[in-house]
């Protein structure tokens, strides 16, 4: 009997280490959620707030009267839905681009044999480690003498040749993927097309995912790209429209606020579509190398 209490009170104290383990393990995950939400819900409050009630102090986690209005305003004081458009058109012309060049060169690295396979991953690899700085300027020259400045082909046409880190994440997760279907795929006579179209191209589908969240989400929010190479005012993104309202705008932070959390619904809106097939994509294509 003795030997019996005592087993139970070493499961009960590791029980009771588990579940303080757990808590401490949440309330410090909670504690850092609610930090970094501190400036989202600031923005999203102030977007509904009187002017005047934005710096009050004491501050107030909510309006006193929420003004709905303030969106109304946004949109009749500048064309955000211009700028939605072409944001828009940029985001879908990268998105093909980059979907289908990291798809196909990642199956060839991954599943093909050809001469120079490894050297030339190892220099793809390679052009990740240039800052955006050391290329700005040689790029600009090339889009320059091709006289491609003030339109969206620098934008989204070198999407179409490639991204190391998209290529080395398709390449990764083709890894993950049986030989053996490739072999089946050549006995019933496919194609190395076909065979990348029809049977590689269908699983890949969580890391097609996470490169197209990550695309997504770095070509709407560029703002650097625009800015260099678009300068009319009706082909301006929704980044550089949004420091264009600024200007006249800059003490109007109500109207600042409306109109940063119009632009930031559709980057949330689809990653929270997409989240499951995001995480299982960046999980699989860690797990061979």
């Amino acid at each position: 009997m003795a030997v019996v209490a005592l087993r139970r009170r070493r499961s009960l104290r590791a029980r009771l280490s588990r579940w303080l383990e757990t808590f401490l393990i949440y309330a410090i995950l909670l504690a850092g959620a609610v930090v970094v939400m501190i400036p989202l819900w600031w923005m999203l409050t102030s977007s509904v707030k009187h002017p005047k009630e934005i710096f009050a102090f004491p501050p107030t986690l909510l309006p006193k009267q929420f003004r709905w209005q303030n969106y109304v305003e946004v949109f009749a004081k500048a064309p955000f839905g211009l700028w939605f458009r072409n944001t828009a058109f940029v985001c879908l012309m990268d998105l093909i681009g980059t979907l289908f060049s990291a798809s196909m060169v990642g199956f060839s690295f991954a599943r093909l044999r050809w001469r120079g396979r490894e050297l030339m991953f190892v220099i793809t690899l390679a052009t990740m480690m240039l800052p955006g700085a050391v290329t700005m300027i040689p790029r600009y020259l090339i889009f320059k003498q091709l006289h491609w400045l003030d339109t969206y082909y620098p934008l989204w046409v070198p999407s179409f040749f490639g991204y190391a880190f998209f290529i080395f994440l398709m390449r990764q997760f083709y890894t993950t993927i049986p030989l053996e279907l490739d072999d089946a795929a050549r006995i019933d006579g496919a194609s190395i097309f076909g065979i990348w179209w029809r049977i590689a191209l269908p699983l890949t589908r969580p890391a097609l995912t996470a490169c197209g969240i990550f695309t997504f989400n770095a070509t709407w929010n560029d703002f650097m790209g625009p800015l260099i190479y678009v300068s009319s005012q009706k082909k301006l993104t929704l980044a550089l429209g949004l420091m264009a309202f600024r200007g006249p705008h800059v003490t109007d932070w109500h109207y600042l606020m409306a109109a940063s959390t119009v632009a930031m619904l559709p980057v949330i809106i689809v990653f929270f579509f997409a989240q499951k097939y995001f995480i299982q994509g960046v999980v699989f294509t860690g797990i061979k190398g």
